[in-house]
Parts: structure tokens; sequence; C-alpha cells
């Protein structure tokens, strides 16, 4: 006990201990990946393809540098699974049910521990919180594995049990907006079909709104006045990007023989839909990317970079992110001081956090892709398009990821980790201790722009 103690004594802030438990998770896929039991060819696969796999797995990102059906075992995709699960549900989050199966008690570090990764507004609440997001993740999943199992075999005629394998698997991968399909073309065979494409877009969407917008639309659907600024920003922003990414994608791929120009009115609505859907961090896709038009790229790369919504299983800046950046950005036009949202104001630490986390992630694109462009021969667009998919962890590709040399899979690697992780969430793990200035400094204005 003393020692546990003194281990977890070692962090002094709550995201260290969230951050150090990724990093485990991470480790430990990438020894399990490694073995010869979790190839097709019974071959040891790389510690470079391992480790890209386990952290694209944990970090729920979907990029891969090998084809994830042919190249890892039935044990190797079982491991793919349980990595998306566990970075989806989060190593506190579980570490926190498995604390409360043993022991039936949590300490304050436990909590404050579980309450950083949950983004949990109160400690006190953390044992129903952690249960409703643990049954809620399975009841989804169970849910959407169901009508994909339904649909494969009445429809493409696949073998109960296989059927079952395939449903399980996608549904994890969606839900948890991991990306990860068991086809070469990913999900591009179904392109037409609204009962595969409707499904796994609708568990992308659920899983990426975040669990506190869930739950309150769960306790108060009926009553949107009572709906918090979180799920109403949530839900206004993913409308917007739901809604305009598909407009988009219609209006610049509709007469592109290569994507929906093979297709017919019907079906180019669901697949710019599903397009639209899959930036949100999922990775799955039912176009072929590569074909895309670079115009296409770009919004793809916006989108990308949003993401999804807080506390859930989504990653990029958020779509609060953006929308607290709107709010600001309206209010210095009208010339006013406060940000105001309907009826509520905009707390400052909140405003700083929009703009820190923002300016931080175009950094890091910005480097990153800088890096990348020194060491593949690939054009900006797709070097772009890469970077931005690895650090919003949405897992598309327009097809170069193999072909990058193993210091740029590190570079996304590393890119991976961060997004999920957050930039802010791994800065304030890195810090040894939080520092309060206890005196203020004389104010003096500054020209900007």
């Amino acid at each position: 006990m003393m020692r546990a103690r003194g281990v977890l004594g070692r962090f002094r802030h709550p995201t260290q201990v969230v951050t150090t438990g990724f990093g485990a998770a991470v480790l430990l896929g990438t020894v399990l990946l490694s073995t010869p039991l979790a190839t097709a060819s019974g071959k040891p696969a790389g510690w470079i393809t391992a480790l890209f796999t386990a952290t694209s797995a944990v970090c729920v990102t979907g990029l891969t540098v090998v084809d994830t059906a042919a190249h890892w075992s039935a044990f190797g995709e079982v491991v793919i699974a349980v990595l998306i699960q566990v970075g989806g549900l989060g190593i506190m989050t579980l570490a926190t049910v498995f604390t409360l199966l043993i022991s039936r008690r949590l300490s304050l570090r436990a909590r404050l521990s579980a309450q950083a990764e949950t983004k949990a507004l109160s400690a006190s609440d953390l044992r129903r919180l952690v249960a409703k997001v643990v049954l809620f993740s399975l009841a989804s999943e169970a849910v959407t594995a169901a009508v994909l199992t339904l649909r494969f075999v009445t429809g493409y005629a696949e073998p109960v049990g296989h059927a079952a394998y395939l449903g399980v698997f996608h549904a994890v991968s969606a839900f948890n907006n991991a990306g990860f399909a068991l086809w070469p073309d990913n999900l591009i065979r179904f392109v037409g079909d609204p009962w595969i494409c409707l499904t796994v877009a609708a568990a992308v969407i659920v899983g990426g709104l975040g669990f506190p917008v869930l739950f309150e639309l769960r306790r108060s659907w009926r009553r949107p006045s009572r709906w918090s600024l979180l799920t109403r920003v949530t839900l206004a922003v993913t409308a917007v990007l739901l809604a305009g990414g598909t407009l988009i994608f219609l209006a610049t791929e509709w007469s592109n023989p290569r994507t929906l120009g093979q297709l017919d009115g019907p079906g180019k609505l669901l697949a710019a839909f599903f397009t639209a859907v899959m930036p949100r961090t999922a990775g799955f896709n039912s176009l072929d990317l590569a074909h895309m038009y670079p115009s296409s790229w770009l919004v793809t790369d916006l989108l990308m970079f949003v993401g999804g919504g807080s506390a859930g299983t989504a990653g990029g800046i958020k779509i609060t992110t953006v929308g607290l950046l709107a709010f600001i950005v309206w209010t210095e036009m009208r010339g006013e001081s406060r940000v105001n949202i309907g009826h509520r104001r905009l707390p400052e630490a909140a405003q700083r956090q929009a703009v820190s986390l923002t300016v931080l992630g175009v950094g890091l694109v910005a480097f990153s892709t800088y890096i990348l462009l020194v060491l593949t021969p690939h054009g900006l667009d797709r070097v772009l398009f890469e970077v931005v998919s690895a650090f919003g962890t949405a897992g598309l590709s327009t097809g170069i990821t193999a072909s990058i040399p193993p210091p740029g899979h590190l570079l996304l690697i590393a890119l991976m980790f961060v997004g999920r992780i957050g930039p802010l969430t791994l800065g304030s793990a890195l810090a040894l201790k939080e520092r309060t200035r206890r005196y203020e400094l004389p104010e003096e204005g500054m020209i900007v722009g």
C-alpha cells in the first residue's frame, strides 16, 4: 500500500495519471501486436507497425500502415478492438470501474483522475457518472452491432457467427469514432447501402456528441429551454457542420466520375452525408478519398480539425471550441466587453482555453506538416490531410500513410497521442505543479492587427 501511494505521489496532477494510463495502454498494445500470434502470416510485426497500430487504436484514430484484415490475425483484430474500447471509454473511467468493483470505495486521487478524463463537473457524482458512461457505451454498441449483424446475414449472406463478429467489431469502431474496418476498401463496397452507412453514421454521431450532452438530452430532451450552454452549442454547431458538409460535398463532387458521379441521386445524398459525418474523427469512408478533388480535401481538413463534442469519443479541438470562438469574434465585432451566449455570460477562463487550444492545434499541425513535407515527396494537400487526420484522430487518408518513412510514422504517432489526450491536458500533465501569481502587473495597451 505504501509503495502504491508512493507511485501515485509522483503524479501531482490528475491529468498526469490520464496521460500515463494512455501511454501504458499503447505500450501493452504494441507488445501484444508484436507477437507472432497477432499476425495472419505468423511472423512478428515490425515494432513501428505494432506501435503505430496500437497508438491509432487506443487514440481511436483509424490510420493504418497495413491492411487490417489481411495483416492481422483474429487475435490481432480482437486486440485492436479492445484497445479501441479502452481508448474510447478512457483509461481512468475503466480504472474507476475496476476500483469500484474491487473495493467499493474511491480515493480522492482516483476521483480526481477519473474526473479529468470524463470531464465531470463534480467529483462527488463520479460513481454514478462512470456507471452511466459504461452502460450507455455498451448499450449503444450492442444496438449498432445487432443492426449490422442482421444486415450482413440478410443482405450479404454472411454466416451468423462471422456476421456477428463483423457487427461487433465495426460497432465498437464506429461508436468510439475509430474508423478501423475489416475490408481493404474500408466501407466503399457499401456506399449505396443505407442500412450499413446510416447505422455506422448514427453510431459515430452519438459517440461524438459527448457523454455530458447525451445524458442531458436523456434527462430533458423535451425541454430545450433547460439545456445547458454545452448542449446548445454542441447541437447547434454539429447540425451546421453536418448540413454544411453534406451540401459542400454534394456541390463539389457531384460530377466527379470517381466519387459521386457514378451514383444516382439518392446514392449521392447518402454518400455525401456519410462523407460529412466521418471527419468528426470516425475514419470510415464510403468514397475513395484519393480521387476526391483538392477542394473537398480542404473542407475535410477543416472538419477533421474541428472534430466532435467535448468528453466524447471524437477528437479535434472540439465543436464547442469553435462555437465559443465564433461568439468571441461576434462580441468583438459588436464592440461589447463581455461574451454572452443566450442569457448566460461566458467565463474568461473558457475563452482563454478556447483560444489556447486552437492556437496550439494550429501550431502543431503547421509544424508537423512542414516536417512531413521535408521527409516525403508528397504534395502539400495530401500531407496536410494526413497531419490533420492524425491530430484530429480522424483516421481518414488519401492513401499515403503506408508510403511515409519511419520517422514520419513516429511523428504521426506523436500527433495521434497528443490529439487524443489534448494539447492543454498534455501540457498540464507535464507541469510539476500549478502556479498561481500572487500579484498583478500594471496594465498597458497594445495595437492588435
